[in-house]
Order: C-alpha cells, then structure tokens, then sequence
C-alpha cells in the first residue's frame, strides 16, 4: 500500500549512513550466515537504508534471525530482532487466511455471492455487484481502478463509510478481463469476516492466527501496536527533496484488512514456519489442508504492468495472483510473495515452498528496493544457486527508472508554456468542489496565494503554484510526493466550474454552487 496514490517515489538515493554489525543472536554462525551479514552490512550503505530486520527459516527451523542498523537515523537505538514495523500490504495474508478459516467453518463459502452476507455493499453495476463473490474480494479483478485508494487517503472516512462510497466509481475495466491492485476490495473481505464471525477483523486475527502461533510481538493494527507500549518500534524515514527524512507514522486502520497489522522479525519467523507447515503449528492444524492449497492456488493473471520490476531479472515464465501472495517462477521452483509499503516504511515475504524456505524483511525507509535484493539473495544462498549480486543489479534496474523519471519530469518542464497568466483572478478559484466517491476539495485564498485541501490530514494539505494557463501545481504536506497537476475548467458563463487533480490518472471534481443571494 502507498500514500497519495497519484504519486510514487523510486527511493535509492539519501545521505550516508554509518553501519554497525548485526545485533546478536542464539543462532548458530556457519558459512552462509557469515556471508549474509557481511553482505547486508555492505548493502544497507549502498541503498542507504537506516535499518532492517530479516528472518530466514529452512525446513521448519528460523536460520538466520537479524537487525541491523538503527530506529532513527541520527540517533544511537538499534533495530533487533523485536523491533516492530508495520506488515503493510503483508497483511493480505492474514485477511486471506481468516477468510478460508471461515470457509472452514461454513460461515463463508468461495463463490458465495458478497451480498449473501453483505447485502448493503454495491458497486457501479448493479448487476456484477449481485454476481461478485467471496473469492472476488481477494483476487484484485473486480473493476476497480487504483484511484480508489483515495477514499482512505483523505483520511475522514471510516471502513464502513469508504465500502459504501465504492459504488460511485466507474470500473476501470470489465471485471475479470484484467487485474488492477485494489487495496480497498480487501477491506470489503475484512467485513465479511466480521460479519461472519461476530467479531472485528482486527479480533479475529488476534485470537485465531496470532494467538495460537504465539506471535506475542504481532497486532493487527497501529493502534494496537501503540497499545502494547513496546518502546522498541522503527521509525519512518522518506526522501524529501533529496534528504533522508524521518516522517510520523502512516496508519491505515480504516482499512486495516488491506495492511494494517504491525510485527517483528521474530514473529515473523513463526508465522513462515506455519505457512511452510501447510498451515500446521504444535502438530494442530489451524486451517484444512484443502483451503491452505486454495490461498496459493493461482487465480489471476498479472500483467507485467501490474508486477514488480525485478520480473525483468528474474525472468519468469508466468506471474500470477493467488489469494493474498503474488506468485511467479524461479529457477524450476514455485516462489509466493508479496511486498508492503506504507510511507517511509517497506516489507517484502517470501516462500518457497519445495526447498521448504522463507524470508521476511523489513525496512524503515520508503521504497528501498533493498528488500527484493535481500529476498532473492536469500533464496539463492539457501538452495546451493549459482552467486549472484542481486544487490548490484538492482541498485542498476532501479537507478536507471529513477532516471527515466527524472527525464520525464524534464521534458513534462519543457512543455510549459511560460509567461501565462490565470484567465481569472485568484479569488475566482477558491471555492469547494465535489465528487461523489471522493468527497470535497477546499480551495481558498490566503496571503495572496491558494492553498489545496483534500481532508483533514496534514499532509494533504498545501499551495497551488501557478504553472501556466489555468494550471497549476499543488505541494501537499511536507512536499515527499513532489508536486502534483491541478487543473481548473470553466463553463460556457465564463466562471471557473471544476477541478481535475492529477495528470494521466485524473479525478474532476465539480464545484459546488454558492448559495443564492437574498433578494
């Protein structure tokens, strides 16, 4: 999961940062953790990563359990192997897991229509909303386009509110024929699972999956976490205008069921060891072997658009989605994973399943694609592949796409047409504009200039610089998504009528007529 969904930030540059050796563990030292520490250590400078936690299991023992580096950049606190950090879009796991244990249960069935237990939710069509089913929620085919995560961004909407807001957006595509992220559909699952088990999703959770497999270090939401006081929590940090950052926490407890849960390595080390056990712990099954199989089954093509670029690496022959796990090939094995990413945060799981293997890391800066590189190092080291410096290479692959962006943002410069004025004074454009899913943006003037609000949270809230024409840029918060289009309409009258935010992907929002005047 991101922050403000019309921009995304490549992180791979910052300032330098010392790094001392891995806090210690129980875990026997042997050839092949030795090289794992030195080369983390080496590659955390290169990615100028703050710090990281990583757990490795092999053939239902953890084998490599470490912390690196710091909470806080600029101040002495270690990261450990307790250290928590949010799971983020890891969390999907979790939601795919309850689900099937419903399903277990006969509370819930796989292609029961959503409405069987959900009878208020609807999307656009009223027609596929009645034939939308269980396993739909799971499997990010259903229509909807990535701009549907700006229902929780704004950040004054609850679950209940963002789920019924869905029917006001257009389906970006005829569901089924395409796959599209959509983090908001998982929350949807989250509903059915507290409408089917009496409890919060956060509850269930909790007391079914983390519970029983002892994750003591393991919440299902930020506030959950904040609850547990463990003082030992990671710091955000994100590149702003070239610095490494430290920023507060990003939360996304109004859909928790798409990323809100928080962990730690160690935890984590459990929860692939259970996973890896086909959904066994202490020799008692939590979930039946049927349904386990049915989460890591795939059910949606992915298109490349849609994946992680380090599939121009890897090099597989298909790429699919399961139920929670995206899923791809890797030198003759089966590889389910997913990553995580809320704002100055990253996660990345992976399993493979016939060497019996699984790596979880975490990381305190945004988009450090370290991540990928640790995963897939891990997978080669722990099943004799031939040496390979994913680090390296993906330090390449993703330096060459902040380039490209960089570029564009060059060429998109050129293409402003320069010495344009407003076509209307600055007083004309503030106002308040509406749009039925998204809600109002708040346009005013204030000290000779206009300032942009999209909900309460600061840091969607900034100036609009003029660019050219009726165009402008808007800067919101503490500017870690750069600048952003914002462009003003005007009717036949002449008056200033809307307001399109964003470029490519855009959203108009109407402008809300002023009160009529008194005669």
């Amino acid at each position: 999961m991101r922050g403000m969904v019309l921009a995304l930030c490549l992180l791979v540059a910052g300032p330098a940062l010392a790094q001392d050796q891995p806090s210690a563990t129980s875990f026997a030292t042997d050839a092949r953790t030795t090289e794992l520490d030195a080369y983390i250590d080496k590659a955390m400078g290169d990615w100028k990563m703050p710090g990281l936690s990583i757990a490795i299991v092999k053939d239902g023992q953890t084998v490599y359990l470490r912390g690196f580096g710091v909470r806080t950049v600029g101040e002495p606190t270690r990261v450990d192997t307790h250290t928590r950090f949010g799971m983020m879009s890891t969390t999907k796991a979790l939601t795919a897991m309850a689900v099937a244990m419903l399903v277990d249960e006969g509370k819930l069935a796989w292609d029961d229509p959503v409405q069987k237990t959900l009878p208020w939710f609807q999307l656009a069509d009223a027609e596929f909303s009645r034939k939308l089913t269980v396993r739909d929620t799971l499997t990010h085919n259903a229509g909807l386009a990535p701009e549907a995560d700006m229902l929780w961004v704004r950040g004054d909407l609850d679950s209940r509110q963002i789920l019924e807001r869905v029917r006001e957006l257009e389906p970006a595509y005829t569901p089924y024929s395409s796959f599209i992220y959509a983090n908001v559909m998982y929350e949807l699952a989250g509903e059915l699972v507290s409408a089917a088990s009496g409890m919060p999703w956060s509850r269930f959770v909790e007391t079914r999956i983390f519970a029983p497999l002892g994750m003591t270090e393991s919440s299902a939401t930020h506030a959950g976490m904040l609850a547990q006081n463990s003082g030992n929590v990671s710091t955000a940090h994100f590149e702003i205008d070239g610095k490494l950052k430290r920023i507060g926490d990003g939360t996304v407890d109004s859909v928790p069921a798409a990323g809100a849960a928080w962990s730690s390595a160690t935890d984590m080390a459990r929860w692939m060891n259970f996973l890896l056990a086909g959904g066994q712990w202490d020799g008692k099954r939590l979930l039946s072997e049927a349904n386990f199989r049915e989460m890591f089954k795939p059910q949606a093509l992915v298109p490349a658009s849609q994946f992680y670029p380090t599939a121009q690496l890897t090099q597989p022959h298909w790429v699919s989605y399961g139920l929670g796990w995206f899923q791809q090939d890797y030198r003759g094995h089966y590889v389910a994973m997913h990553t995580g990413s809320i704002d100055g945060r990253v996660s990345i799981i992976g399993l493979m399943p016939d060497a019996n293997l699984g790596v979880y890391v975490f990381g305190n800066a945004d988009h450090v694609e370290l991540r990928h590189a640790l995963m897939w190092k891990a997978m080669d080291l722990y099943t004799d592949a031939p040496a390979r410096d994913w680090s390296a290479e993906l330090l390449t692959l993703y330096g060459d796409a902040k380039k490209k962006g960089k570029a564009e943002e060059r060429a998109q410069n050129a293409r402003r047409v320069k010495g344009t004025q407003p076509s209307h004074a600055l007083s004309a454009y503030a106002g308040t504009y509406l749009h039925p899913a998204f809600g109002d943006i708040e346009v005013e003037r204030r000290n000779g200039r206009l300032l942009l609000r999209f909900g309460p949270l600061p840091q969607n809230q900034g100036p609009l610089t003029h660019w050219h024409y009726d165009s402008f840029r808007w800067r919101a918060g503490d500017g870690r998504y750069g600048d952003m289009a914002v462009r003003f309409e005007q009717a036949g009258d002449g008056n200033v009528s809307a307001l399109i935010l964003g470029g490519e992907d855009s959203i108009r929002f109407v402008r809300k007529a002023p009160p009529a005047k008194a005669n």
